[in-house]
């Protein structure tokens, strides 16, 4: 896109006021205007890079300077607007009760509704279409985790909360039960302050991490991630990290959970993000039980739908492992030990194996 001047009326600063009114009333619950200059970012960036704390998300280099400079991502960038939207399910079971109970399965608040990617990629658009309506055709692109964009840092430095100590974007009124959303804009908005550090001496989250991912503040190594172990890696986890794992098939909160920040947090008024088929609180023995046509039903809309079948009964199958020993948990691994995927059968095999040793 090629840059643009806004037109006359309305005023930067009224398009703006306007702006936060029109994502308000969209579901928004917070927008501001970043500075697309990132250079400490970036070289923060490329330092995690070369530390190799991507392990298999090679994704996370194959853009070069594009993720981390807008104007090269988008040619003719000069703006970005940044939003967030809660998430947090208020009617889900109780998620540290839930974490304690060893039978059932724990999944991150976050995936319990519908695919947040679709949703706010549709109210971005919506948000584009006003902008149009007021001053007239413009050239932009909407993100939803779904290009090359460094969209903590963006959001920070919107005035939209700080990156706390477990890389997570934190704002001080509303807590890190948020998602995040960014337009690309080839006219200049006026920007607002970015946000200042507020985690002081606190740094709960790091030993709260089951598999001690974050390793200094503000550095994560994503390969001892539960999140990244049981959504983005693809093949076997290692074995050094499955007893932490405990009851979470996919994705991880605690270092969110013990943030002192997230008693602000607020409950999510989309219906979009509420609980669905029960997940908030399912046996594992039931969750182990499901056809990869079951699967395929009951996280249609989901995020979880990403890592697939075979994903799943790995995740479950480490779960079932750590659970409390019953017959039914010894039936249900039991019954997969000669399931057709190798990794499968790889898990099952140390699943029953924890059994044996207790």
């Amino acid at each position: 896109m090629t840059a643009s001047a806004l037109p006359a009326a309305p005023a930067p600063a009224a398009l703006l006021s306007s702006l936060r009114a029109w994502a308000a009333e969209l579901g928004f619950t917070g927008l501001g205007v970043a500075a697309i200059d990132l250079p400490a970012d970036e070289a923060h960036f490329l330092e995690w890079l070369r530390a190799g704390f991507n392990g298999e998300m090679g994704y996370m280099s194959r853009h070069g300077a594009k993720r981390t400079r807008p104007s090269e991502l988008i040619p003719g960038t000069v703006s970005c607007v940044s939003v967030r939207m809660d998430y947090w399910p208020q009617e889900a079971a109780d998620a540290a009760a839930t974490l304690g109970e060893g039978s059932v399965g724990y999944i991150s608040r976050y995936a319990l509704g519908r695919d947040y990617h679709k949703l706010l990629r549709s109210r971005l658009q919506k948000l584009c279409d006003r902008i149009r309506d007021a001053v007239g055709p413009f050239g932009y692109r909407v993100f939803t985790d779904s290009a090359p964009v460094l969209e903590k840092a963006l959001a920070r430095n919107a005035g939209l909360g700080w990156i706390g100590k477990h890389t997570n974007l934190i704002d001080r009124n509303a807590g890190s039960y948020f998602f995040l959303g960014e337009i690309y804009l080839d006219f200049e908005l006026p920007p607002d302050e970015p946000s200042t550090a507020h985690c002081g001496s606190c740094s709960a989250c790091m030993p709260a991490c089951p598999t001690g991912a974050i390793v200094a503040p503000y550095r994560l190594d994503a390969r001892r991630c539960i999140s990244y172990l049981t959504i983005e890696l693809a093949g076997s986890i290692p074995e050094e990290f499955r007893r932490a794992i405990g009851n979470r098939i996919y994705g991880c909160d605690d270092c969110q959970l013990v943030c002192p920040w997230n008693k602000f947090a607020r409950p999510t008024a989309e219906k979009d993000f509420a609980v669905r088929h029960g997940l908030d609180h399912a046996q594992l023995t039931d969750l182990f039980a499901w056809s990869e046509a079951d699967f395929e039903e009951r996280t249609s809309g989901s995020a979880i739908r990403r890592i697939g079948y075979e994903r799943w009964l790995r995740n479950v199958a480490i779960a079932l492992g750590n659970a409390p020993a019953s017959p039914a948990v010894i039936a249900a691994l039991a019954a997969r030990e000669q399931h057709p995927s190798v990794m499968v059968r790889e898990h099952v095999q140390w699943a029953l194996a924890q059994h044996r040793a207790a």
